[in-house]
């Protein structure tokens, strides 16, 4: 339990985790390749922690050294010895599923109980299409799974029934090992960070009007990663930023791949002000943005919207319960599938905190009255809720008491520590 006060700063300047989808793909892209593979500031959450034992589970060695992650990879992966846990990572089963459906031996994949809630069908069906035998509770729908590799087909052209990174991703990765090409169409586009870390390590991909290819066979070799800060964690500072006139956040060293800036435009439709100094290009763009706040405008976030901003979701409602004007929010169905259900959590949540918020099945209005009261947050264990109230907590009159903080670990070590210097005037430079 944790109870947040209003800020009491009003500049600060924070530098956050490295990123958790680079962080996972660069580690297990590094157990598949021959050599050395040296990933410079590795996200410090468990999830990318759950990552790294997995991969030294199917035989890859991992140094860890601070901030900076060793993998030495053979080329080939090992049947492992016991059940592979993913705790509470869902990017971790998905995308390990797709290597293990071209691993010819068996792997069962388990997690805690929310990863074990959550739909695997999704993946589990083009890796049946693809010859993998894949099973799970509920005919595949749920984990633990069961996944018996072996021989692969690629893909001919795969059509994704809904826009997903991490499915994407499973089926590229298990095209690796498939006979052929594998070709993923996108309904619409979503993180792309698999298909700019392939060629990285040595592997061609081809991208063109909404098709992801990738062909079988190729061999992957080592080589070295520089995370980005993650922009899904930079975004719980830069929507505070945006909420109090006066006050300046400027987050550090951020990547802002494009498939990733959702929360950006959305905020700049909102009114916000954004200062963003851009210090590399390739193979993921990195800038430090400064947020200077001011009043907030509603707006409209669409279905197109919604794969570059999901894990933003929760905190951006909180930033249109703050606006002026009225926020719809519709085509995000997928949050209820999350580590709870975002869309039913953070309207209760907002409620409580004095909100005017209608709850629809894909998504919900907020109507923006400048104002929220403290509150008691239950966080459902999920950590963007408890960081997203956590903010929430810092705009607020009154007093703020969440349930639950020790989820945000996950994702975002360090964070509680940031919320509490702002919230009690402390100096708060770069986390």
């Amino acid at each position: 339990m944790q109870t947040v006060r209003k800020a009491q700063v009003n500049r600060c300047v924070v530098r956050v985790p490295g990123d958790k989808s680079i962080s996972h793909r660069a580690a297990l892209l590094g157990s598949l390749a021959c050599g050395k593979t040296t990933i410079q500031d590795y996200s410090p959450g468990q999830d990318c922690e759950t990552t790294l034992r997995c991969v030294e589970a199917l035989g890859a060695r991992v140094e860890r050294l601070g901030g900076t992650v060793v993998v030495h990879g053979t080329g080939e992966l090992k049947e492992p010895g016991d059940v592979l846990n993913c705790g509470n990572s869902g990017t971790t089963m998905r995308l390990l599923s797709g290597i293990l459906a071209g691993q010819a031996f068996l792997s069962v994949l388990t997690g805690d109980a929310s990863l074990r809630s959550r739909p695997m069908r999704r993946i589990a069906e083009p890796l049946r299409l693809m010859g993998a035998h894949v099973d799970g509770r509920d005919g595949g729908e749920r984990a633990p799974l069961v996944i018996r590799g072996g021989r692969l087909k690629g893909l001919e052209c795969y059509h994704m029934p809904v826009a997903s990174a991490q499915v994407k991703s499973c089926a590229l990765l298990a095209g690796l090992f498939a006979s052929g090409t594998t070709t993923i169409v996108e309904p619409a586009p979503s993180r792309d960070h698999t298909e700019r870390m392939l060629p990285l390590f040595g592997a061609a991909t081809c991208v063109e009007n909404g098709h992801v290819s990738v062909a079988g066979g190729q061999t992957l070799h080592g080589t070295a990663v520089d995370v980005p800060g993650d922009v899904s964690s930079a975004a719980f500072w830069l929507v505070l930023g945006s909420m109090l006139p006066q006050f300046e956040v400027t987050v550090l060293g951020i990547g802002l791949n494009p498939s990733r800036t959702g929360v950006l435009d959305v905020l700049r439709r909102m009114g916000c002000r954004l200062d963003v100094h851009q210090t590399r290009l390739d193979p993921e763009p990195l800038a430090d943005v400064r947020v200077t706040g001011d009043r907030l405008s509603g707006v409209e976030i669409s279905p197109r919207d919604v794969p570059s901003l999901q894990d933003e979701l929760p905190v951006l409602a909180v930033a249109a319960a703050m606006a002026e004007g009225v926020t719809v929010v519709t085509g995000a169905s997928e949050l209820r599938h999350k580590e709870s259900d975002r869309i039913s959590v953070t309207v209760e949540n907002l409620r409580a905190m004095g909100a005017s918020v209608e709850e629809r099945p894909d998504g919900f209005i907020i109507e923006g009255t400048g104002r929220l009261r403290g509150a008691s947050i239950r966080t459902r264990g999920d950590h963007r809720i408890a960081m997203a109230f956590a903010i929430a907590g810092l705009v607020a009159d009154g007093e703020t008491v969440l349930d639950d903080v020790e989820c945000i670990d996950i994702s975002y070590p360090g964070f509680m520590d940031v919320v509490n210097r702002i919230s009690s005037g402390g100096d708060v430079l770069h986390g």
